[in-house]
């Protein structure tokens, strides 16, 4: 065993707990990252005193990091504290309502009971289908290998019997009537880069998943969750390439005999994970472009998930009645929806994913100040969209109305910015069309329907993270290197 060499491509999180799991199995692991430092989406950056987490904010399935830890008899409180939040999201709607989603589920109810009476039966309803979707969907498929039609054609039955052929808008709307309600419960697609109007009702799971485990936020963030990822790592003899580019995976016949770097570096691996894209592994990375007929038909007919505009920025005074996260609702839904996914188009109007990690942990920025990230949905680069040129507008149009809103004089004391958009995602990390979250989760884009997490023709090839089974988010990843785990003995 111990000459047996597995190299990982990319060290997002679902990479990194790919390498830890096969070290623990006894293997010598090598870990190639294209960027400067690990952590790919939930990478960090400090600027000028203040911190900022690159992409995801929520943690909402712990055990799985404390997992990567147990595997080497470690554990993970002695290196990272996990906090609860309360409230999990606030919503702030465009009639100028507020809507706290939290753990308190009294509180939950009566503030559903004050928008509208008539919808706290239906919600309670809806919560019990969605744990009923959750068992299913999570709790016994969600780690479980799916690179076969049978696993498929097995669980197809249950699927239909809880409506997976529905949307989450449909699903939720069935249940709830107001639309300010419609809208907070059926958005949590968009957290994993999906339209509500089109992601199959299996993601309705996000809920109970919410509910059954409750919001943390890292202290530090997903910076300091990376940092210590990267520590045991190093305990535990993971090798890691920092400034790594791969440029091909050399193949022969259906074997992959390693990987060659941009420098013109060949290494040798007995298995290759790539937590690279599926699609840009198999269109830019494998020798001869040979690849499956289940990979060409992924490429070809993939709806890819929206772009991101990311504003970072810093302020020089505190915003202390700004929730940690802050949904803030445009006057559209449906329809700017179908701007950003069907027609490509960048509307005037938007809705923002506004984080503020201050308010959880003040060492996010200097003394009386705050650190916010201004997350926008926007067109994938489907859309043509010069960001050269939109991403001054876009970002005044953000501060714009974010001022006039929630933040009084925003303009005034912003005192460091920068923005992320579709292009920095694709030159980044290597993201067709420099998508946010690989490929849609739709329901002909899942499970079985996904890149297979081991090849279908290479027969040491697999992949791990957003673009594989079961999809995008932190638990999906996470859960991603454990489907690996089952295949790889």
């Amino acid at each position: 065993m111990q000459n047996k060499k597995i190299i990982v491509i990319g060290s997002g999180f679902g990479g990194i707990a790919a390498a830890l799991r096969m070290r623990a199995k006894g293997y010598e692991v090598d870990l190639h990252e294209k960027l400067d430092q690990i952590g790919g989406r939930a990478r960090q950056f400090n600027r000028n005193g203040f911190v900022y987490d690159a992409g995801p904010t929520v943690i909402t399935a712990p055990y799985l990091f404390r997992e990567l830890f147990e595997i080497f008899n470690e554990e993970i409180d002695d290196f990272i504290q996990f906090i609860p939040l309360d409230p999990w999201y606030r919503f702030r709607f465009h009639d100028g309502t507020f809507f706290n989603y939290g753990p308190d589920q009294d509180q939950l109810l009566e503030q559903i009971k004050a928008i509208e009476p008539r919808d706290v039966n239906g919600y309670l309803k809806m919560l019990q289908h969605a744990e009923k979707i959750f068992e299913l969907g999570y709790l016994k498929l969600a780690d479980q290998p799916f690179h076969k039609l049978s696993s498929l054609i097995k669980y197809t039955p249950d699927i239909i019997k809880l409506k997976g052929y529905q949307s989450v808008y449909q699903f939720v709307s069935s249940y709830l009537s107001h639309p300010n309600l419609r809208q907070a419960f059926s958005i949590q697609p968009l957290l994993v880069g999906g339209n509500p109007f089109n992601t199959t009702s299996i993601y309705a799971l996000i809920h109970a998943l919410e509910k059954k485990w409750g919001v943390f936020f890292a202290k530090g963030g997903t910076g300091e969750i990376i940092s210590q990822l990267k520590m045991l790592m190093e305990r535990q003899g993971v090798n890691i390439f920092l400034n790594s580019e791969i440029k091909k995976i050399v193949t022969r016949d259906k074997i992959v005999e390693g990987i060659e770097t941009a420098e013109g570096k060949f290494y040798k691996a007995d298995y290759l994970i790539t937590n690279a894209d599926p699609i840009y592994t198999n269109t830019n990375l494998i020798e001869h472009k040979k690849i499956s007929l289940h990979n060409k038909f992924v490429k070809k007919t993939a709806k890819h998930s929206m772009g991101l505009f990311v504003l970072f920025f810093g302020t020089k005074v505190k915003y202390e009645d700004i929730a940690h996260h802050t949904i803030w609702m445009g006057p559209r839904y449906k329809e700017l929806l179908s701007d950003i996914f069907d027609r490509y188009k960048l509307s005037e109007d938007f809705s923002i994913y506004l984080h503020r990690p201050t308010a959880t942990d003040p060492d996010f920025a200097p003394t009386g100040c705050d650190s916010f990230y201004a997350l926008v949905p926007v067109p994938n680069l489907k859309g043509n969209i010069s960001w050269k040129e939109e991403a001054p507008k876009f970002t005044q149009s953000i501060i714009k109305a974010l001022e006039q809103t929630m933040m009084p004089k925003l303009s005034e004391y912003i005192c460091e910015s920068f923005v992320m958009t579709p292009d920095d995602f694709l030159q980044d990390y290597n993201t067709p069309f420099g998508s946010g979250f690989s490929i849609a989760p739709l329901f002909r884009q899942s499970a079985w329907f996904r890149t297979h997490n081991k090849d279908d023709l290479y027969q040491n090839l697999f992949y791990v993270g957003a673009g594989t089974h079961p999809g995008a988010g932190v638990p999906g990843v996470l859960n991603s290197a454990k489907v690996i785990d089952k295949l790889i003995s």
